[in-house]
């Protein structure tokens, strides 16, 4: 069954990515998603990442416990951290709950009251036209948004060590500027552009091809969130594992 639903899930991607009829209306609908999904997320990103930055600060300087190891570590592992896991993983995540639900019950809700069917029957193709500018607006602005996370998340550290007292501003700030290797930006990069196709392709299959009312679209949201959580966190070890 589940090699059916994944053959289903990319003949649907074939039908999303053939030639759009009108450019204009795609342009149109893109940069309504775009602002959905990256400007009506940036709120809810920025508090989080302040937030896991600081508490990850208070944690590393819990567990750093000996008086050979400099404190300026905790801004270093602070930063690798949040650049190479945290921001793209649990930003990752969080959209896959707030985006991946509203897409799934946008497009479910479309397939339950036969609007698609109306689509068709016009000539359009509605996997292309309902699909693919969420698409688009994932892999373009999840990545910014995983790049506005990380430069949060590492000032949250900053904010709390400097707060709590366990790092001084320049240990922290020292630390965050030691031996950086600017690669790991591109390793969160490419996840997040992965994460950012997870998020809005497989909620869109599964309001696709959701069958029934009201029930059985919500039963779809909530199994989209689900596939959508599983899946980005087995590309983040495949992810991980080809490019590290």
């Amino acid at each position: 069954m589940n090699f059916t639903n994944f053959g289903r899930y990319i003949l649907l991607l074939k039908s999303v990515f053939r030639r759009p009829e009108k450019l204009k209306i795609y342009l149109k609908e893109i940069a309504k998603q775009m602002d959905y999904v990256g400007v009506g997320s940036l709120g809810l990103i920025a508090i989080i990442s302040t937030f896991i930055g600081a508490v990850m600060t208070l944690q590393i300087a819990f567990q750093l416990v000996s008086d050979f190891i400099p404190k300026t570590i905790i801004g270093s592992v602070n930063r690798d951290s949040s650049i190479l896991e945290l921001s793209p993983t649990i930003s990752a995540i969080v959209l896959a709950g707030k985006i991946g639900s509203a897409i799934s019950s946008e497009i479910g809700s479309m397939r339950v009251t036969e609007q698609i069917d109306a689509l068709e029957i016009m000539g359009i193709n509605a996997p292309g036209y309902l699909i693919l500018p969420k698409i688009i607006s994932g892999i373009t602005m999840v990545p910014m948004l995983v790049i506005i996370s990380m430069f949060l998340s590492i000032s949250g550290g900053y904010i709390g060590g400097s707060i709590s007292g366990a790092v001084t501003p320049a240990e922290y700030i020292q630390g965050i500027t030691t031996d950086f290797n600017p690669y790991t930006i591109t390793v969160a990069l490419v996840k997040a552009f992965v994460f950012g196709f997870i998020i809005t392709s497989v909620p869109a299959y599964e309001g696709f091809y959701v069958r029934g009312g009201a029930l059985e679209v919500s039963q779809a949201s909530t199994r989209a969130v689900v596939i959508s959580c599983i899946s980005i966190l087995a590309c983040d070890y495949i992810v991980t594992q080809l490019l590290l």
